[in-house]
């Protein structure tokens, strides 16, 4: 049955996050309306007026008052991008107001956090997505490819994602990092949990085509790359290799490798094994590869408040363009916040619940938990 209005979409949280692309992703769609940008009280100044920047980019109110920004009737749903540390803590008091959750990823800074928005989301009868690459055009190429039985029984699937970004060359190399368990911080200004924030998409995936658990896992993780991310003792590269259920092995390699690394916005490969054959899906692939007499493409100069170029805002406002020398001929796709919205019209669950992403998580720590002892982690983790 058609709604009498909009789907209200309240912000949680402003620029220097995902927001930046998620809810631009909102506003763009003719069902929604953004209501505006919020966020729990006692923020520190710069997240204030990061939020505030955020409100006034997009012709929106700053709700400043964060409960009561929740209790209002025009709002339905609430896109969550906090630090990770605070994400559940924020989500949980938006379920608990009857409000949907689209969240960022990964879905919490800590497996009882995720443990909680999963237990708040079933318990007010709610709908929740985190935000994942599984509708881009290679992640269906993949599920196709799979679905079809081309390639037999899949006893394998490897994941090679990396983010061209960064000014690379910076690190030490002589000083390998020694990994802690549990991770306690994710994201600081000029840094990140690469392995974290990147492996997540991968680890998703992999759950959404093979619909196995994982059942152990084995990961390093280090600094080749970044003096930021050495000095903030975060690891800028992982790799894992993981055990799923019926014998199905996969492994992932993640990172950030620099702005110069790679034609497009980083490697992101795809091989899927099976009994009867096997392929390598490239994001980049199909492409026009062109050559002109055109500028070289610069790297963008470094921003004192974004130095690492994490954010959507930042690329913007520096001019920074895509790379001229691969032309990717795949056509455009919907956006993942209009996913979650033809979810919520349906009824039907997220492809990548807030259950899914809890799962994610979980993998994620268990990485954590192998790169700091050297062993094999089986899961679950104790709680």
């Amino acid at each position: 049955m058609p709604r009498d209005r909009p789907w209200g979409v309240l912000l949680a949280a402003g620029a220097n996050t995902h927001q930046e692309s998620y809810g631009p992703g909102f506003a763009a769609d003719p069902r929604c309306r953004v209501a505006g940008v919020t966020d729990e009280p006692g923020v520190d100044a710069r997240r204030a007026a990061l939020n505030r920047r955020l409100a006034e980019e997009m012709k929106v109110p700053l709700l400043p008052d964060f409960d009561d920004a929740l209790r209002r009737p025009d709002v339905d749903l609430v896109s969550i991008c906090a630090e990770h540390e605070r994400q559940a803590r924020i989500a949980v008091r938006c379920a608990r107001a009857g409000k949907h959750l689209y969240m960022d990823k990964p879905l919490a800074g800590s497996l009882a956090g995720a443990d909680s928005i999963v237990d708040a989301v079933r318990m007010n009868g709610l709908r929740g997505q985190m935000f994942s690459q599984i509708n881009l055009p290679y992640a269906q190429r993949a599920k196709r490819m799979v679905e079809s039985g081309q390639l037999g029984k899949i006893r394998a699937i490897h994941c090679d994602l990396m983010f061209a970004k960064g000014w690379p060359g910076t690190a030490a190399l002589g000083q390998p990092r020694k990994e802690s368990y549990p991770p306690a911080q994710f994201l600081v200004p000029d840094a990140k949990r690469e392995l974290f924030n990147i492996a997540v998409y991968s680890v998703a995936l992999i759950r959404w085509l093979m619909r196995r658990e994982v059942l152990s896992v084995r990961a390093v993780t280090a600094n080749y790359f970044f003096q930021e991310h050495q000095r903030r003792g975060m690891e800028d590269f992982g790799l894992m290799a993981l055990t799923l259920e019926d014998g199905v092995t996969a492994t992932i390699t993640a990172g950030r490798i620099g702005w110069m690394s790679h034609f497009g916005s980083g490697p992101n490969l795809t091989r899927l094994y099976g009994d009867k054959g096997s392929v390598l899906i490239d994001a980049f692939r199909p492409r026009a590869e062109v050559a002109s007499g055109m500028l070289d493409w610069k790297r963008p100069p470094r921003d004192p408040e974004d130095p690492m170029g994490f954010w959507r805002g930042t690329q913007v406002r520096a001019g920074i363009t895509p790379r001229p020398e691969w032309l990717t001929l795949e056509t455009p796709v919907r956006s993942d916040q209009s996913l979650f919205i033809d979810c919520l019209e349906s009824g039907q669950e997220p492809e990548v619940s807030v259950f899914d992403g809890a799962k994610a998580v979980e993998v994620l720590f268990a990485a954590y938990r192998s790169a700091a002892t050297g062993e094999v982690v089986s899961l679950p983790l104790p709680r």
